[in-house]
């Protein structure tokens, strides 16, 4: 059952990533939607909870109460209109890393050298996705938190997230620093990697941070292929290394 409930006090994207996280902690509670612009959320659960109960489980900030017309349940719609909607949201992904890749060719082409495009895709990647996590740095902390493992644990990780990233990028870029850029690139990406996991494999609905909260971008095989793909290149660098 699916029902729309209005929620006040939401002024920002990390109002509604708290949101969003203290819900969908219920344990009857299987998916949440908050639309921040008509300060409103819709809620699908597997058995009834009342407004106190979700009540309870926000801040003290925020106040949610019932609409009076709840929400049907959405027909089901065809396969390929949905793989065609997701394609479209995850645009924004595919054209960072179209650019990041030719920037990265472009630079290393003459003489080509696969070791330098791959540190200056590693340095590139790194400082364009800091800097969107960087528009919304609170926003980006909330969402991050929602399938992140150390970020749920420490939630001022999150804010740090995005320097660490940067500064990596940074070390990239200037040859500086590489084995332990590599080796930190590990254990990041390794623990999103396996929140990422987790996330799709129990078929969570949520955003993926990886662009921050100013591009809304639903988790998805893609958000793994780009965690994936920058592991791979660190295992390539530490060989070449050793």
């Amino acid at each position: 059952m699916t029902h729309t409930y209005n929620i006040s006090g939401m002024t920002c994207n990390g109002c509604k990533s708290s949101v969003e996280k203290s819900i969908s902690a219920l344990e009857n509670v299987e998916n949440i939607s908050v639309d921040l612009e008509n300060k409103s959320a819709e809620i699908k659960m597997k058995s009834h909870l009342s407004v106190d109960e979700l009540q309870n489980a926000l801040s003290e900030k925020f106040t949610i109460s019932e609409k009076k017309e709840s929400k049907k349940e959405i027909p089901a719609v065809d396969f390929k209109e949905d793989e065609k909607s997701e394609l479209q949201q995850l645009f924004p992904l595919f054209l960072i890393f179209g650019f990041i890749t030719t920037a990265s060719i472009l630079i290393n082409i003459n003489p080509w050298n696969t070791s330098e495009f791959m540190l200056t895709f590693m340095g590139l990647f790194y400082v364009v996705f800091s800097f969107f996590k960087l528009l919304d740095l609170k926003g980006f902390a909330g969402s991050f938190a929602m399938y992140d493992p150390l970020a749920k644990k420490i939630p001022n990780y999150g804010l740090v997230y995005p320097f660490i990233e940067l500064a990596l990028g940074v070390f990239f870029l200037m040859r500086f620093q590489i084995l332990a850029a590599i080796i930190i690139t590990f254990i990041i990406l390794g623990i999103t990697t396996i929140g990422v996991t987790k996330s799709l494999m129990s078929k969570q609905t949520i955003k993926c941070a990886c662009l921050g909260s100013v591009l809304n971008l639903p988790m998805t095989k893609a958000t793994f292929i780009e965690n994936t793909i920058m592991i791979l290149m660190a295992v390539f660098m530490l060989i070449e290394f050793l």
